[in-house]
């Protein structure tokens, strides 16, 4: 069977006033991405052709974002419900023949297979709804079901009867439809209830009504996870990085204490990597096989090659970039730079701005002091090249191929290959001096005391 063209209508036009922010609710992120961005793209990872984002006047943001990832945007104003919400996109989708998913921008972690399925379901069904079993169904709106799959309608918690709230299976909001049938259905909503709102649930029984099918597809309760406040959106985080942690292991990556480990959504990590308790991965992170990032280690924007040591309490900033086997210790920072093959800072240092040779040591207590107050400066530090503890390296210089500095330079002319840099005052030795001075202290402070 040739697959109809699929389009997708996110709605993102709430209030998300529980949440208590001036940043609109789809702007909030799970996973370190906005919950916005998560529903774009499952969406087109689920095959939709156009998108249309359905964003509020109170939040401009929101169109502005959609916008920006290539989104077409309808206004709902005022809000009258979820059906009128989704009526406002027919203009979007206006000479659009195929089938039509509405999505949530609250609801971030549907997986793209999962809407896929409800795509499916209009194989034979007008219109498809994805359903869930939450260990309380509450106030869930429940699908009643003739047979297994087969809807025959969707009843709200306060309307329903003691059988029908015993039904378990409960209504996510997510649902698909014929764009044949779906505005011709949007156009018959009432708004005959207690809210005096539009709802797009009423489309199953106006389909019934109509003598077509409706059908249920299933998902698992963490997957539709819905955010209406700040306790939703940590919920929603913590079953995002479950999701990853297992993804993660199943992958061939060692977690010793998993339920430490905190992902970001484009998290990279090759087979063979150890991962030590208390890690946290920013956006951007690239890790490659066989590299171990011990405990309580930060990485953001970072790539870390093959055989790589960092931290443990490392912090690699956006721009680090480590190659096969170098290696980077306790309380070392690195910021927009290059360690090369084999190259090593082991201990509280801060590099930044820099390019590192192969094989480059660099010594406790290091810095590159990249920033004059207006411009960052670069250091380069030459393959081989020993860098003694405590230096300085005032950019922008270059430390040549083998060469060394002595502890506690400050170098701020270039190093040539091979070359010994050293800046400090010669030091002075004065015999006695120090007991000479004990004594005549202990003298001065008892004559104090008398």
């Amino acid at each position: 069977m040739t697959r109809r063209p699929r389009a997708a209508v996110i709605l993102a036009a709430g209030q998300g006033t529980r949440m208590k922010s001036a940043l609109a609710k789809p702007l909030h992120a799970v996973g370190g991405r906005a919950m916005l961005d998560w529903s774009l793209d499952l969406a087109r990872a689920a095959g939709a052709e156009r998108v249309v984002t359905i964003w509020g006047a109170h939040s401009p943001a929101v169109r502005e974002r959609a916008e920006a990832a290539g989104a077409l945007t309808a206004l709902q104003d005022p809000p009258l419900g979820t059906g009128h919400a989704v009526q406002q996109a027919q203009e979007a989708l206006e000479g659009f023949e195929g089938d039509v998913v509405v999505l949530y921008a609250d609801t971030p972690l549907i997986r793209a297979e999962t809407v896929e399925a409800v795509f499916a379901a209009l194989d034979d069904a007008a219109v498809a709804v994805l359903g869930f079993e939450p260990d309380a169904p509450g106030g869930y709106g429940r699908l009643i079901e003739s047979a297994p799959g087969v809807l025959d309608a969707i009843v709200e918690a306060k309307d329903a009867s003691d059988a029908q709230r015993a039904v378990r299976l409960c209504n996510s909001g997510v649902m698909a439809c014929w764009s044949e049938t779906l505005w011709g259905w949007l156009s018959r909503l009432t708004n005959d209830n207690a809210k005096g709102e539009y709802y797009l649930t009423d489309i199953v029984a106006l389909a019934r009504g109509d003598g077509l099918q409706a059908r249920t597809v299933r998902a698992d309760a963490s997957e539709v996870l819905g955010v209406n406040d700040r306790a939703d959106l940590a919920a929603a985080e913590a079953a995002f990085q479950t999701r990853r942690r297992a993804e993660a292991m199943a992958a061939g990556v060692t977690l010793t204490a998993p339920e430490t480990v905190w992902f970001s959504h484009d998290t990279q990590i090759a087979a063979d990597v150890e991962i030590e308790p208390h890690v946290v991965f920013g956006p951007g992170v690239t890790i490659a096989s066989g590299a171990r990032i011990r405990a309580f280690s930060h990485l953001e924007g970072a790539r870390v090659g093959e055989a790589c040591e960092v931290g443990p309490y490392a912090r690699l900033r956006p721009g680090a970039v480590l190659e096969t086997g170098a290696k980077i210790g306790n309380f070392v920072e690195v910021k927009k730079s290059r360690l090369g093959a084999g190259a090593k800072a082991n201990h509280l240092a801060y590099i930044g701005d820099s390019d590192v040779g192969a094989k480059a040591n660099i010594g406790a207590g290091t810095i590159t002091c990249n920033y004059d107050g207006y411009f960052k400066h670069r250091t380069v530090i030459g393959e081989g090249a020993f860098i003694g503890s405590n230096s300085s390296l005032v950019a922008p210089v270059t430390i040549g191929r083998g060469a060394m500095t002595g502890s506690g330079a400050v170098i701020t002319s270039d190093v040539p290959d091979d070359a010994l840099g050293l800046a400090r005052a010669r030091q002075e030795t004065k015999p006695g001096w120090a007991a000479r001075f004990r004594a005549a202290m202990s003298a001065k402070k008892s004559k104090a005391t008398e």
